[in-house]
């Protein structure tokens, strides 16, 4: 996150996660195996990423601008990240945000020693505790929330390293996971809500932690488990493992989202597959929100699960009928509006045979903004579509997310500023539906949404924040009144 405006606008028009995490203690060539895991999560954050190892002696480091590829390109990389422990990040930052200081994992020298940490999530009390922290005489390198963590550790007066991370993570409100370097063991946590994902797996005598399953599976590690909400682990260079729950019991709220959109549909996700329960929300799409049409068509690649899930549901054929180029990069990293629409078209071709004459579904995971789909519908018209529906697998997106998801402004937001009806007329579709919250929950396995004790952070559609959200009820704070005497 960037400190110096932690809600700037983003000029994208899907919801992003910021980052991803990977780390390994206990393997051979750990830099090497980071890269590979990072590589898998590459989808979670595509503008720079780095990788800290300790060779038991010594931290080295390797930090750019770029994807994974482009900036471990080659074997010899690796030889100047020695050590059988490394962790990594990658990243996409908020408007602002960008540039090498801000490339996590951070490091840090401490009173006792080396530290590193990789950071995903969003802290939202994070300039809060800045404020104090200047104050008090810190000197801050970065503009990253993450940074705070360190500073916390570092003026923590308890005197042994897990003490010190539990009492800075206290005073710490929002969403986190972390995989944490020092001279003598590997850390990994969640929050104590779980908002943001982290499983741990082992290949041989490593223990490898990632924030999804998809990155075991390509390094070839065997999936363990997830860490438990608020879980501290630790693995100390000789293997043992502790596992520790300083915060207590509490009701965990992760973030449903990975569900519809983040993770990649071959990961796992609270004990199912993403994929499933992308195809099961587009089930509950079409029981909900049926139409006569020729054919049912995804908004590509995000929206293939869920279109199959409803044409299934719906008896009406499944279709490419959008054709995506794989060489242009995802539309929201572009920040100029020109350049992003100019994107969409580089990106999508409408597949005009196949579409021409056609009443056609458009199956997306999100609307946002509303820009992107209504390029999408306009380019089905041009193509000869004789009817345009869209059907969405998500509910309206009301609201900002403060947990680690770059989203515009709640006044960007297209479903904050208008009904479903006008946001039909808006992207110019015959019909516009969205899956429901209920809809929602029961693709993810449950009957539906316990509105006391909500099953998931969904503040994104419903407005309901798990956690207080300090920097920003101090900016929108009034001012105090000036007394004139």
């Amino acid at each position: 996150m960037n400190l110096t405006n932690p809600y700037l606008d983003a000029d994208g028009d899907k919801l992003r996660e910021e980052c991803g995490i990977f780390g390994v203690i206990g393997a051979k060539d750990a830099a090497a195996m980071t890269a590979l895991g990072l590589h898998a999560l590459q989808h979670r954050g595509q503008e720079a990423c780095g990788i800290v190892s300790f060779d038991g002696k010594d931290f080295f480091a390797r930090r750019g601008l770029g994807h994974v590829a482009q900036v471990f390109s080659s074997n010899d990389i690796f030889d100047e990240l020695p050590g059988p422990m490394a962790s990594g990040h990658v990243r996409y930052s908020t408007t602002g945000g960008s540039g090498l200081r801000n490339i996590q994992p951070l490091h840090a020298d401490l009173a006792r020693g080396g530290f590193s940490v990789a950071h995903n999530g969003n802290i939202s009390n994070a300039l809060h505790l800045k404020h104090d922290l200047v104050n008090k005489g810190a000197i801050f390198q970065s503009t990253s929330d993450t940074e705070v963590i360190l500073h916390l550790i570092a003026t923590s007066r308890f005197p042994k390293l897990l003490d010190r991370f539990v009492d800075a993570l206290r005073l710490v409100e929002g969403a986190y996971s972390l995989i944490c370097q020092t001279t003598k063991r590997m850390i990994a946590c969640r929050d104590p809500l779980g908002i943001r994902p982290l499983v741990m797996g082992r290949i041989g005598e490593a223990v490898v932690f990632a924030s999804e399953t998809v990155a075991l599976d390509v390094v070839g590690a065997t999936f363990e488990r997830e860490i438990e909400p608020g879980e501290v682990v630790e693995v100390r260079l000789d293997g043992r493992l502790t596992s520790h729950h300083p915060f207590g019991k509490t009701n965990p709220r992760p973030c449903v989202f990975e569900h519809v959109y983040f993770s990649r549909p071959d990961s796992v996700m609270g004990g199912q597959s993403v994929y499933e329960v992308r195809k099961a929300i587009g089930v509950e799409l079409a029981k909900e929100s049926p139409v006569e049409a020729d054919l049912v068509i995804p908004v590509p690649d995000s929206g293939v699960p869920a279109a199959i899930g409803y044409a299934q549901q719906s008896g009406i054929p499944f279709e490419l009928g959008i054709i995506r180029s794989h060489y242009v990069g995802r539309t929201f990293i572009q920040p100029e509006d020109g350049a992003r629409h100019a994107d969409v078209k580089r990106k999508h071709n409408a597949n005009r045979a196949l579409v021409e004459g056609k009443r056609i579904v458009l199956i997306d995971d999100s609307i946002v903004r509303g820009t992107t789909s209504m390029k999408i519908v306009q380019m089905m018209r041009d193509a000869g579509a004789a009817e345009v529906h869209m059907r969405v697998a998500s509910p309206p997106t009301e609201n900002s997310c403060f947990y680690g998801v770059d989203t515009p402004e709640r006044h960007k937001l297209l479903a904050a500023r208008m009904n479903v009806q006008g946001m039909a007329e808006f992207i110019h579709a015959d019909s516009l539906a969205f899956v429901s919250i209920d809809g929602l929950y029961r693709a993810v396995g449950e009957k539906e949404r316990n509105a006391s004790c909500p099953q998931f952070c969904d503040a994104c559609f419903s407005g309901d924040y798990p956690t207080r959200l300090t920097d920003m009820e101090e900016r929108e704070a009034p001012a105090e009144p000036l007394l004139v005497s």
